[in-house]
């Protein structure tokens, strides 16, 4: 019985096909693995281009999506960043390593709304020192009002689609900054020039689990 792909095949097949580009986030994946953010019973498909489950009708994302939107996204040492639907936690550990690159200090606060889930996240994340050095933080609450206690962030990204991108995230998010978000299936990036002017392009041809607010789960990353 095969085993699947391994770490390295599967990071130069997105290469090859042209969604990793960027030399740290290319870092990033090299760096904090997928395998960490499996469950058991999926070992031996932790390299796989495709969602796997993680309970409670969630899904560590398709590795292609994680990096076509963390492209987009364009994160950068040093930067403060908001993801919305912490699942397994894997997308924010990413982000983690690429803001706190050679020191600096980046931070990432990613929400979640299952109980069970924002535990497996920080069980996760922690996995590479980056909860206890409080480069992340998990907040567990409804991640459609984003999080404006540390706000605002000059990257917001979100892991879970919905019919709109939320007020809450454009408010929150830097003049300047940038917001990745799916809606529907498309992925929607929004740059900010000013309190109320935003440049948005859109990328069609994606499935996400859909964001729920105030009750189940927002999973996704």
């Amino acid at each position: 019985m095969t085993s699947g792909p391994t770490k390295n095949e599967l990071i130069e097949s997105l290469i090859r096909r042209g969604v990793l580009r960027t030399p740290l986030i290319i870092e990033a994946f090299e760096k904090i693995d997928r395998a960490d953010f499996v469950l058991s019973e999926y070992h031996k498909e932790r390299y796989g281009d495709y969602p796997l489950p993680i309970g409670h009708d969630q899904t560590i994302s398709q590795p292609y999506t994680v990096a076509f939107m963390l492209e987009l996204l364009g994160p950068q040492p040093g930067e403060k960043i908001l993801d919305i639907g912490a699942g397994s936690g894997w997308q924010a550990a990413l982000l983690a390593y690429i803001t706190s690159k050679d020191g600096a200090r980046g931070r990432v606060v990613s929400i979640e709304r299952v109980p069970e889930l924002k535990e497996m996240a920080e069980q996760n994340i922690a996995k590479y020192g980056f909860i206890e050095k409080e480069v992340v933080k998990v907040v567990e609450g409804d991640a459609s009002k984003g999080y404006s206690e540390e706000a605002p962030f000059k990257r917001i990204i979100a892991a879970a689609a919905s019919d709109h991108v939320r007020v809450a995230w454009k408010e929150q998010l830097m003049v300047h900054g940038r917001l990745v978000a799916p809606v529907g299936t498309r992925i929607e990036v929004y740059e900010k020039f000013s309190s109320s002017d935003f440049n948005v392009r859109e990328y069609d041809g994606f499935r996400f689990v859909p964001l729920v607010a105030d009750e189940g789960g927002n999973g996704g990353s």
